[in-house]
């Protein structure tokens, strides 16, 4: 029996909450030293009861994905109906996806381990990632064409910035000096200048509202037992 839109939202919040605690025990043991009874214990749950949120760790794993890029795709459509010039659009796409990965959704040391998904998995996961970056190389040929950006390969410039915020999740630790916010904006305003064309000034705003995270019809919801 399908879920109701309540239930639904109530289930998925549940499984964000276990992949945060899951994401803390990634970090002190790594990830694939940790099981189902650490991710368990670390919530003060029985495993059995983890098993109505998440079939195994593969499908945790799957999860985190795809709610990741669910994220990620969600926001930078958003930012690409807005009338923004191109760096700043960059720049907005940037601290979202560090702000996301490191403090919106949990377990994102998860999100880098494609290959560690089943194959059905894996290739969903590859086909939002693709998407994603197309995005990305449109926004960077955008700036090429319109003279804010110097002229490089848009592909090689999007899996440079995707390789440098997707790893911020290796060293960025809660409670640390810096605040998330902080960190984005710093790699945005990073990343943006080393593409800008000489003598073009940067048109990065002052705030970014991100929209509120929702869930996605295609994501998988187990209905607790």
């Amino acid at each position: 029996m399908p879920l109701s839109p309540a239930q639904a939202d109530k289930t998925l919040r549940r499984r964000r909450e276990i992949l945060r605690g899951a994401s803390r025990v990634f970090r002190r043991r790594g990830l694939h030293a940790t099981g189902m009874r650490e991710i368990a214990a670390e919530l003060d749950m029985h495993v059995g009861n983890l098993y109505y949120y998440f079939r195994n760790k593969q499908d945790l794993l799957a999860f985190c994905q795809q709610d990741a890029l669910n994220g990620l795709l969600s926001r930078a459509r958003a930012f690409r109906q807005e009338a923004l010039r191109a760096d700043t659009q960059l720049f907005k796409l940037i601290y979202a996806h560090v702000h996301l990965l490191n403090d919106e959704l949990p377990a994102s040391l998860a999100h880098l381990e494609v290959e560690a998904l089943e194959p059905a998995d894996r290739r969903s996961v590859l086909r939002q990632r693709d998407a994603y970056e197309e995005l990305l190389r449109q926004t960077i040929g955008e700036g090429i064409q319109a003279g804010l950006f110097r002229q490089t390969d848009p592909k090689v410039a999007s899996l440079a910035i995707l390789g440098a915020v997707n790893w911020t999740v290796k060293w960025f630790r809660p409670g640390g000096p810096a605040k998330i916010s902080e960190i984005a904006r710093h790699f945005a305003e990073y990343l943006v200048t080393g593409l800008l064309a000489p003598g073009v000034e940067p048109a990065f705003p002052d705030s970014i509202e991100l929209p509120i995270l929702a869930e996605h019809p295609s994501l998988p919801t187990v209905q607790p037992q």
